[in-house]
């Protein structure tokens, strides 16, 4: 038996990286996808083609999760193209890195707005019919910045330490609706992004890891199958750290 078989997925921003990697495994364990991308067709496209290939219905949604409406909108189009919405992944998110004295009010506001309000709208827009069916798993993005802060990352850090509040508040609200929210604070993940830095730099990074290495979004992924299944039916309001013992 996959441990998500017979469940809708939503996963917002999911056409790379982390996205990519939970959106593949959900798949895997018998999820079926309803992704968001902003702007990479192609990568949309190859990653609808896939998902499918691995017997599950998957479908790509160009949307912007940070216009309230929108989320909205898109989430009645699931709704009515899949039956039903069972998880919804808050993954969605941009950086605008400055030192505080350097960051313009419009790098400040780009940032909440994707990483933090994006979580309100989609929540606001899955809830009804998660409430009607009386289940319902949200798992919201944040990151180990969003628990200890970074030099240079103000912006990134609040819309993610925000994520925080909103969802112990949001699991507070909608237990006894059997709806839990969680929380997954990924550490330094591998992708195609830090594929580009300076060698010595990340290996760097990896020997200030106690497991001395960085994560890879499967790892990310695996944490995210768990909180959308139904092994963890009784855990709402918590963060879990997937960041090999960065923050211990």
């Amino acid at each position: 038996m996959k441990l998500l078989e017979n469940k809708t997925a939503i996963i917002t921003g999911a056409t790379r990286g982390i996205g990519r990697g939970i959106a593949v495994e959900f798949a895997k364990q018998g999820a079926n996808v309803a992704f968001t991308f902003s702007s990479s067709v192609d990568a949309a496209n190859d990653l609808e083609i896939e998902l499918n290939a691995l017997g599950i219905k998957a479908k790509g949604y160009q949307s912007n999760a940070a216009e309230f409406e929108t989320a909205q909108e898109l989430a009645k189009e699931i709704l009515k193209e899949f039956g039903s919405i069972d998880v919804l992944v808050n993954n969605a998110g941009i950086t605008k890195d400055n030192l505080l004295m350097r960051i313009s009010e419009d790098d400040f506001d780009k940032v909440i707005d994707v990483n933090l309000k994006s979580v309100f709208n989609m929540t606001k827009a899955v809830i009804r019919p998660m409430m009607k069916q009386r289940s319902g798993s949200i798992i919201n993005m944040s990151s180990v910045v969003g628990l200890k802060g970074n030099a240079g990352q103000s912006n990134y850090a609040a819309s993610k330490s925000g994520i925080l509040g909103f969802s112990k508040s949001v699991a507070l609200e909608l237990g006894s609706r059997n709806i839990r929210s969680n929380v997954i604070a990924p550490g330094f993940i591998e992708t195609e992004m830090t594929g580009k830095l300076d060698e010595a730099t990340v290996q760097s990074w990896r020997d200030a890891i106690p497991l001395k290495r960085g994560g890879s979004p499967e790892d990310i992924a695996n944490a995210c199958v768990f909180l959308a299944s139904n092994m963890s039916s009784y855990i709402t309001g918590q963060t879990l750290s997937v960041d090999g013992g960065m923050l211990t």
